[in-house]
Parts: C-alpha cells; sequence; structure tokens
C-alpha cells in the first residue's frame, strides 16, 4: 500500500513538473550565498545610506554557476562600480538590474509641477502617506511609471516618493533647459490666484501660494501674463508677485528675514508631509521658511539635524541667534538621538513651529506660553546661516529654475 502511495506521489509531482515547467525551473534558483549578499549590503550603506534620497534595491540569486542580479537603482556609478567588484568572485554576472530613469519614460525624464501645491507620497495611491509637497513650477526627475499611471519622482532637495501622474508636465532634458531660460514671476503672496483676465473679478485658472513659480509671457501696469507648465495661459496681480531674478538677486538672507517670514505662517495648521502655505508639518515649516528666503533645506528634520554647526545641547539660550534651529526628541541609552521635531528660535526666549498650527512657545517657565513638553525634550540647536552651507542649496539666478 505505501508502495503504491509514493508511486503515486512520484507521478503527480512528474505531472506537476510538465504542466509547470517555469516554475520547475525557478526553483532551481537560489538566494546568493552570504559573501555575495554582504558585498551588496556594503555598496548599499555606502552609496543610499538614506532610502528617502537614493534608490539601491538590489538582489542576487545564483543559478547554475551564474549570478543573475535583480532590482533598481538610481545611482549609476555605484551599480557599475558593483559589478566590478563581483566579477573578482569569478562568476558569470547576469544584470537584470533596472536603472532608473526608465526607458519606459520615452526619454520624458524631468517634470514640472502644474498644480499650486503637488502631494507627494511613500506609495503610488491617493490613500497612501503623505512625504512631502512640490509647488508649481518646481522641476522633478521623474524615475518611472506605475501602470496606474503614479510617478516615482526626486525633488531639488533629493526626496524620492511618488506622485499623482495628473500634477505633473513630464518634459525631456532639453525641454527643461529651454523652460530654464525663460523669464519667470515667482508668487510671494501667502495666497491668491491666477485670472484668465488681467482683473480680479474674472475666472480663476489656478490658485497659488507662496514660492510658486511660473514663465513670464507678457506684462503690463498692473498685470504678468503668464503661462503655467501644462501650457494654461492666465494673469498674476504684479503685487502678489516679482520677476523671480530680481527676487532671488536681491534676498538679504538675514536672521530678521527669517524671523518676518515664520510669522506669515503663525496660524497655518498642521499637515504631515505638508510644505506650503496650505499646511506645514514641522520641518515643512521649517523647509518653507527657508525657502522663501533662498535656501533650500533637507525635508525632515533627522535630516536638517545634519547640516549646519551645533551652537548649544545643554539649554543656555542666551548662546542662540534668530533662525537657529531647534531639534527635540530622545536620547538612547547608546548616547545616539531620535529626532522627531523641529522648530526655529526667534528670540527673547522664544521658538516657532508647526505643532497643531503654527505657534510660538516659550522656554521660560514663567511665561503663559511656556512649552514644557518640548523643553524636556530638547536636544540640540544648530545655525545654518553664517556656516559653510554644507548640506544645502542656495537658489541664485543660475540654479534650479532659471
Amino acid at each position: 500500500m505505501r508502495l503504491l502511495f509514493l508511486l503515486f506521489a512520484w507521478a503527480i509531482t512528474c505531472l506537476f513538473s510538465v504542466a509547470n515547467p517555469g516554475k520547475s525551473k525557478l526553483s532551481k534558483r537560489t538566494r546568493a550565498d552570504s559573501t555575495i549578499t554582504q558585498i551588496i549590503d556594503q555598496f548599499n550603506h555606502r552609496f543610499a545610506p538614506d532610502k528617502r534620497t537614493a534608490i539601491f534595491q538590489i538582489d542576487a540569486y545564483q543559478q547554475k554557476g551564474q549570478l543573475i542580479l535583480t532590482g533598481k537603482t538610481n545611482l549609476i556609478g555605484a551599480k557599475s562600480f558593483l559589478l566590478e567588484r563581483l566579477k573578482a568572485e569569478k562568476l558569470e554576472i547576469i544584470d537584470q538590474i533596472k536603472t532608473l530613469p526608465s526607458p519606459d519614460l520615452g526619454g520624458k525624464t524631468w517634470g514640472l509641477v502644474e498644480v499650486s501645491v503637488c502631494n507627494i507620497r511613500y506609495s503610488p495611491r491617493h490613500s497612501g502617506e503623505m512625504a512631502s509637497q512640490a509647488l508649481m513650477g518646481t522641476p522633478v526627475r521623474i524615475l518611472e511609471r506605475e501602470d496606474n499611471g503614479w510617478l516615482l519622482i526626486q525633488t531639488p532637495d533629493n526626496y524620492i516618493a511618488w506622485v499623482d501622474r495628473g500634477a505633473i508636465t513630464g518634459i525631456t532634458t532639453s525641454q527643461y533647459e529651454q523652460w530654464k531660460a525663460k523669464a519667470k514671476v515667482i508668487f510671494t503672496r501667502s495666497y491668491g490666484f491666477v485670472y484668465s483676465e488681467p482683473n480680479e473679478d474674472s475666472q480663476t485658472v489656478s490658485d497659488m501660494v507662496a514660492g510658486c513659480i511660473v514663465e513670464l509671457r507678457a506684462e503690463n501696469d498692473f498685470f504678468y501674463e503668464v503661462l503655467l507648465p501644462d501650457n494654461r495661459l492666465g494673469y498674476i496681480a504684479k503685487k502678489e508677485a516679482s520677476m523671480y531674478n530680481n527676487w532671488v538677486s536681491n534676498l538679504k538672507i538675514t536672521d530678521d528675514a527669517l524671523v518676518k517670514t515664520a510669522k506669515r505662517l503663525m496660524g497655518v495648521p498642521y499637515l504631515w508631509g505638508g510644505t506650503s502655505f496650505k499646511g506645514v508639518d514641522c520641518s515643512g515649516f521649517t523647509k518653507t521658511v527657508y525657502f522663501l528666503n533662498g535656501i533650500l533645506l533637507p525635508r525632515d528634520a533627522s535630516q536638517q539635524v545634519m547640516i549646519g554647526e551645533t551652537i548649544d545641547k545643554n539649554g543656555n539660550w542666551g548662546n542662540l541667534k534668530e533662525g537657529d534651529l531647534l531639534f527635540f526628541g530622545e536620547k538612547r541609552e547608546d548616547g545616539s538621538e531620535r529626532v522627531v521635531h523641529v522648530g526655529m528660535w526667534i528670540g527673547n526666549n522664544e521658538f516657532i513651529h508647526a505643532s497643531d498650527k503654527v505657534r510660538i512657545g516659550s522656554m521660560n517657565p514663567s511665561e503663559s506660553n511656556y512649552d514644557e513638553y518640548n523643553s524636556k525634550r530638547y536636544l540640540r540647536a544648530k545655525r545654518i546661516l553664517k556656516t559653510n552651507m554644507q548640506g544645502l542649496i542656495k537658489l541664485k539666478p543660475n540654479g534650479i529654475y532659471q
């Protein structure tokens, strides 16, 4: 009876193998040995230590003496170095790694944000967690496109996440260079509109927030005629905007200017992932304040803490100047820190930050706005201005937008 059962099982196995030849062949593929995986991990840690700003997702399998590499990366140089290193292992390498930007994009590897505020998410769906935002006119790298149309993009601060295709106009490198050469207008009022006619009573074409950038077509005494990234024409009141080159050339990035900009955002609601006047999270708030003063900060608090010069760790508030960034979180037993919140010092023992809404807190226990919670989890203060600006992008006439 047992023999009959074994023969029956053998027959079923053979039949399944014939019916599923692909699966039988795939079963012979095994994960690469530890030496190979360690090499890949070393390259991953070296070239892509922050997964928010670089992609180096590579897996390795072995099959019949061949090393099969799969996955994707936007670090072409790192991929080349890895292949050279793996050749030393005397294995035949089958390179199936997808290099980004994807060839499927048809050369349109750049994009311009075409809505006032573009929501960027960690996964390619509207229900995905929001990671960040980008304003109209922001140029982004397009890395790949999902079947549902969502685009994986990289913003000027190198942040990588997904965006709905309806928010981005795809363009080629040549078209991007042509766009950069055009005269631009930057919207400077907190919130407003593009109108269909040079008349504020006319139909609106789009809403706008401070920092939106569009192409100039013409102007009269009171309005700029502008072209939006998706070729919509409209008019912006001159009292609400400036020529980009004039604006960026005349910026005086001072402590007072940072405080003035920060207070313009007072009361703006907290929004996870927000970086605009429509809503901000803590690091989105500091990022917006500095951007409107010509400096592009990294996206998250845990990234912002890595730049600038450490001014204080012990709550010696007299060492701080307006515009310094304050970081909050927890200190671990091993001495490391977990940064979860950031605000900006405005003097008089006060800091401004996004918590529920943009508001001002005090480090003085005797004040009515004393922030006991954050004072107890204070970690350090960093100075961004008057340092070597390493890790920052400073806006200028010949830069990202012009």
